[in-house]
């Protein structure tokens, strides 16, 4: 079965069928950069990592653009978002941008999200999105007032096919100011001349003063995918007003279709309770980490379909947790098991499971790249290997090879739960070479029968999150 996606613009699951055969080019939203990135992210920006990783895994050479938003984010008030963060804090706008952006791609890494190979920034495309709007003016679809220019949503009649929300059902407001001198009232900014107050200005035919939201994107996306390209990827609360001012501008500007399919991530509660400020219930990925590690909050999101919604909890987590140690365990014993494995080749019986689960896995991700039931692939063959491994005899090197290499090809490169090694910053006890030394060291205490010191080292161990499981090819050791 070829590659199957759900398109929120045709609401329902159609053939993946690139624009260039080969090639796939993606955008995705990226955050406004003026607060810490928060677990709501990590579930958008996981997912589409996931699904970056699976169409070059499948031999796709895919461009993923993700935008960084440093001006012209509103709030329901009318006001800047990065301005008021900077107001707050006592700083200049592009310290608050810079130190968050900085804090954004900090938290990526620590989840072992792949960074996007372009992350243009607003900011720096003010004279594409100035272009862009003269282009929308020449050909009737804006209208500039006072200085301002607005998109007229009644001069492009498909407003509202991603989302399907009528015109006439449009209000006024959601996330810019209402301003009396639009025409209609789900009119949108492409440019706003800026108040006295208002620092962040360039510049433009109109007035001096910043792009609307919603242009950023179609101008960046169009500089670096073109006019039309592949997957244009966000979060469900976006897509109206902004995924669909994107379309509306995009398409009206260069008569051709803006984005061929569109796949957006569901919302994130936390406990049950959307995350807001104002309730106190937000949650930083910062914060998630020194709960959990990195994989542990992959494997609970990837645990979820990346367009369903799914609920936050410490209880979820830890079951997602647990889950990803059974697997871990599996490696580790591998992993272990080939430093000493006869040295020979697989068995008919290794090479059957590991060929089933590799066609059995992409089967899964090929329809919609469903995470959760290609981890549940995963989890499948992780009980399998551990029957093997449990069995007497020990299992030759070239079974154990393709074991591991499956592990490292569908855990590791596409899912991003199976790392090269664990990694805890500041934690050496785990540093292998030291934890062979200590296994050797106790080895030797039972060897001459000191079982005070071999029980020492055991309860030590466990006493830092170390197990120590005495197996008959040998001692292996897991971390909890």
């Amino acid at each position: 079965m070829s590659l199957q996606v759900y398109n929120v613009l045709d609401r329902e699951k159609v053939p993946f069928v690139p624009v260039t055969e080969g090639r796939v080019n993606m955008y995705v939203c990226g955050p406004t950069v003026y607060d810490d990135s928060h677990i709501g992210h990590a579930k958008t920006y996981i997912g589409f990592d996931v699904i970056s990783r699976y169409l070059r895994y499948r031999g796709y050479d895919v461009l993923y653009v993700q935008n960084i938003t440093d001006v012209g984010h509103m709030l329901d008030t009318g006001e800047d978002r990065i301005l008021r963060r900077a107001r707050q804090m006592s700083a200049k706008p592009m310290q608050v941008v810079e130190t968050y952006m900085r804090g954004y791609f900090a938290d990526m890494d620590a989840l072992g999200v792949q960074r996007p190979d372009i992350s243009p920034r607003a900011s720096g495309h003010i004279p594409e999105q100035i272009a862009m709007i003269e282009e929308l003016l020449a050909k009737g679809f804006a209208y500039e007032v006072d200085g301002s220019v607005y998109f007229d949503v009644t001069s492009f009649p498909e407003y509202g096919k991603l989302s399907g929300r009528r015109l006439d059902e449009q209000e006024e407001g959601s996330r810019e100011a209402v301003r009396s001198e639009k025409r209609h009232p789900a009119d949108f900014a492409l440019w706003k001349k800026a108040e006295p107050e208002h620092i962040l200005r360039w510049q433009s035919p109109w007035s001096e003063g910043f792009p609307g939201w919603h242009i950023e994107c179609s101008a960046m996306a169009g500089k670096y995918l073109g006019r039309t390209f592949d997957i244009h990827g966000g979060g469900i609360d976006n897509i109206f007003p902004h995924n669909e001012c994107e379309i509306a501008q995009s398409e009206a500007a260069h008569g051709e279709v803006f984005a061929r399919y569109w796949l957006l991530t569901g919302s994130l509660t936390l406990e049950g309770i959307k995350m807001s400020k104002s309730l106190g219930n937000t949650l930083t990925i910062k914060e998630a980490l020194e709960r959990w590690p990195a994989e542990a909050i992959r494997t609970f999101i990837l645990s979820s379909h990346y367009s369903n919604p799914i609920d936050f909890s410490a209880e979820a987590v830890e079951a997602a947790y647990k889950g990803w140690l059974r697997i871990w365990g599996a490696v580790n014993l591998v992993r272990e098991q080939l430093r000493t494995a006869p040295d020979s080749g697989p068995s008919a019986e290794v090479v059957a499971l590991v060929e089933q689960t590799r066609s059995t896995f992409i089967v899964k991700m090929d329809d919609d790249f469903n995470a959760p039931a290609s981890l549940a692939v995963l989890q499948d063959f992780t009980r399998q290997v551990n029957s093997l491994l449990n069995a007497e005899g020990q299992q030759a090197k070239g079974s154990l090879q393709l074991i591991d290499e499956l592990y490292r090809e569908l855990g590791g490169t596409v899912l991003g739960i199976v790392p090269e090694q664990l990694e805890r910053a500041g934690d050496g006890i785990r540093d292998e070479g030291l934890m062979r030394l200590l296994i050797a060291l106790r080895a030797d205490a039972r060897a001459r029968k000191d079982w005070a010191t071999a029980d020492r080292i055991r309860e030590q161990l466990s006493q830092l999150g170390i197990t120590l499981e005495d197996r008959a090819d040998g001692t292996i050791w897991k971390a909890e």
